[in-house]
């Protein structure tokens, strides 16, 4: 479980964020939606530790991020998997470097071991003998997977996504979904998403925390979200035509 409490952050006169409190919970799906510029992504390199916070405490399971050195910051990264937005693979390197790349990095084991570890992960997220070929020589979906295999091949405890289904179609993107979900499940993960796909949220969205001008302002899950009073909430979702729709047969 990670614990966030008070969070403040500034950039010179720019108060992004401006006391955010809230708990990501262990094997849920927990979200983060907001508009651009709202502070969302500014939000998860707080809880990254890749922004230092002017005020307020992120608890990895009672361990507090920002009162860490560098050193234990390194052994805390260990225990978190990444999967950018774009995939942001290697695009020199096979699919099998890429996956091995944080094992390379983090991790004691021998060749034999990594190359086990990898073709664990790929059969994992339905890649087989795909080892060899570059991400440029498969799809888009395909190279959204790899980056999982890679974000989960050191066995996290946290897993941070940052708009996974960024340029995937639709079908594609339920795909990515519903992997993300089953290892969350599988492997008791506290994952976080940071979305602005309102198709994602109401699928698999189980703890979703609404961010709008630096505050934290509707915090639930997708079917609370469907009856919500808050405008704020009103605001963001169904200024589509499509969730009003939704909301109305619901």
């Amino acid at each position: 479980m990670i614990v966030v409490s008070d969070i403040h952050k500034s950039f010179d006169d720019n108060h992004v964020l401006k006391g955010i409190s809230t708990e990501f919970h262990k094997g849920k799906i927990n979200m983060i939606i907001g508009r651009s510029g709202s502070g969302k992504t500014v939000f998860l390199k707080s809880m990254l530790g890749l922004h230092t916070v002017d005020q307020g405490n992120i608890l990895f399971d009672d361990r507090d991020i920002t009162a860490m050195d560098y050193r234990e910051k390194k052994e805390l990264h260990k225990e978190m998997g990444m999967v950018f937005q774009g995939g942001a693979l290697f695009d020199s390197m096979s699919i099998e470097e890429n996956v091995m790349f944080p094992l390379n990095m983090f991790s004691s084991l021998s060749v034999a071991e990594k190359r086990e570890r990898v073709n664990t992960v790929l059969a994992r997220v339905n890649l087989e003998n795909v080892n060899h070929l570059l991400p440029a020589e498969v799809s888009g979906g395909m190279q959204k997977r790899v980056a999982i295999a890679r974000a989960i091949v050191m066995s996290p405890k946290y897993l941070f996504c940052d708009e996974p289904n960024s340029g995937l179609d639709p079908n594609t993107a339920i795909v990515i979904d519903n992997l993300i979900q089953e290892i969350t499940e599988e492997y008791d993960i506290t994952t976080i998403i940071n979305t602005h796909d309102m198709n994602s949220v109401m699928e698999i969205g189980e703890n979703i925390n609404l961010i709008k001008e630096g505050l934290l302002v509707w915090r639930g899950n997708k079917d609370e979200i469907l009856h919500t009073d808050n405008p704020d909430v009103d605001d963001f979702v169904f200024s589509s035509r499509l969730f009003k729709k939704i909301r109305e047969k619901s």
